[in-house]
């Protein structure tokens, strides 16, 4: 196998973080991107020790140029992309009146990744070997939440996109998917949490308590599970799965 280069958005943390170390390898060249620099510098060090050759760079999803500069850089220096794992986004709730953050949030989450799988698409290496696309959206695409108009339509909208986008690129060997994780042991699934509790007027840990009992198993996902999904979603074995939303979420959403 030639050595590839999968691009990562959102590698800082949580199951950016997790997806950039489980793909790393030899084999692997890891372009990072993300607005916070310094936390991307972290995985990529620990990327590097496990023998990939990573590039760095600052981008902000929510701004087209931003995504265009940062994908031709990463281009420039590590050569075609073979794969990108469309991750970057933010959680949280909205609320209607002057402070309502829909906008914020579907312009990060539907449109910015809009804007780095059209930039990957640009800049594929060539066929015939598959190339993937890859963006992870979330259990609320299935389900609604109150509170969470914003985040529920941003991910719900990934499906609709990536399900379009993969029947545009199927000609081009190019496959398309979403993956769609429920409670991941992240930051953001923290603060949610937190809100949960304080909405509630019960502690984090009831309100953990109380999320789990929607869960069928009983628990939370990690980071690294979504990490190995991802993976084998990349290799030679998944070839013919395209245009789909993959669920892990523990059997809290059964299609």
């Amino acid at each position: 196998m030639s050595t590839r280069h999968v691009v990562i958005t959102g590698a800082g943390t949580g199951i950016g973080r997790a997806i950039a170390l489980g793909l790393a390898g030899a084999r692997t060249h890891l372009s990072l991107l993300a607005r916070d620099t310094e936390r991307l510098e972290e995985t990529a060090l620990a990327a590097r020790a496990k023998g990939s050759v990573v590039h760095v760079t600052g981008c902000d999803i929510r701004e087209r140029e931003s995504v265009e500069v940062a994908f031709d850089g990463a281009v420039d220096d590590l050569g075609p992309i073979h794969a990108l794992v469309a991750n970057a986004g933010v959680g949280g709730e909205n609320q209607p009146g002057p402070d309502d953050r829909f906008e914020e949030i579907v312009r990060t989450n539907l449109d910015g990744t809009y804007w780095c799988l059209r930039a990957a698409q640009r800049l594929l290496a060539a066929g015939p070997r598959p190339r993937r696309l890859i963006a992870i959206s979330s259990i609320l695409a299935r389900i609604g939440v109150p509170g969470y108009t914003a985040y529920c339509a941003s991910k719900a909208g990934v499906l609709g996109l990536v399900r379009a986008l993969a029947a545009e690129l199927a000609p081009q060997n190019v496959m398309v998917n979403a993956v769609c994780p429920g409670w991941v042991n992240t930051s953001m699934a923290h603060e949610g949490l937190h809100g949960m509790a304080q909405a509630m007027g019960v502690s984090k840990d009831e309100a953990h308590a109380i999320a789990m009992e929607a869960v069928p198993m009983g628990r939370m996902g990690e980071p690294e599970e979504i990490a190995g999904f991802v993976r084998w979603l990349l290799s030679d074995e998944s070839v013919g799965i395209t245009g789909q939303g993959l669920d892990m979420n523990g059997g809290a959403f059964m299609s």
